[in-house]
């Protein structure tokens, strides 16, 4: 009699313990499988960019800080004291307004002035990858925007971004438009 119990028990608990095994993997399987056509891909990317809202990052911080001394981007850092985060927080939202991506969290509109102050500031400042920095400032105080994809996800990488990656360049009425978006 109890090698009936045993055995229904044991049978009873394998299948349970099976079954939520099976909802696991199919869970997990559900958050990588990719959307199964480009239309889809196009779709759900122009969902998510209207989920988000765009804002300039400096405006608010020049509102809120109106009597401090504060660099182009609102903060009050001074160039000596901007380390490889800044830079590469900086750069990279910067480069949002001139790339595709499926998530963009904020940017800096792109200005000479904040070209220039970056530029300057990496001479006072101890960096890790100024070679890296001062290659993509040089670019854009050229007006080369032509690689901005390749410098926002070299930045994104730096930061160990896993969402948000660049899939391209923007036109400039897409651009215009983006930009518009924040005002």
């Amino acid at each position: 009699m109890y090698k009936k119990i045993f055995g229904f028990l044991a049978a009873l608990i394998s299948v349970l313990i099976i079954g939520f095994g099976v909802l696991i993997f199919v869970d997990l399987m559900d958050e990588d499988t990719p959307a199964s056509s480009a239309g889809e891909d196009k779709q759900e990317e122009n969902e998510n960019e209207e989920v988000h809202e765009v804002s300039e990052l400096s405006d608010k911080k020049f509102e809120e800080n109106e009597s401090e001394d504060l660099n182009p981007f609102g903060d009050a850092a001074a160039p000596s004291e901007m380390r490889d985060a800044d830079f590469q927080e900086y750069i990279h939202k910067m480069s949002h307004q001139k790339v595709e991506a499926n998530d963009k969290w904020g940017f800096y509109k792109i200005t000479e002035e904040r070209i220039n102050w970056l530029s300057s500031a990496l001479n006072k400042a101890e960096l890790s990858h100024k070679d890296i920095y001062e290659r993509i400032l040089n670019k854009w105080a050229q007006g080369d925007f032509s690689t901005v994809d390749e410098d926002h996800n070299e930045m994104w990488s730096l930061q160990g971004g896993n969402v948000g990656k660049a899939t391209g360049i923007l036109s400039e009425s897409e651009e215009e438009q983006y930009i518009n978006s924040a005002d």
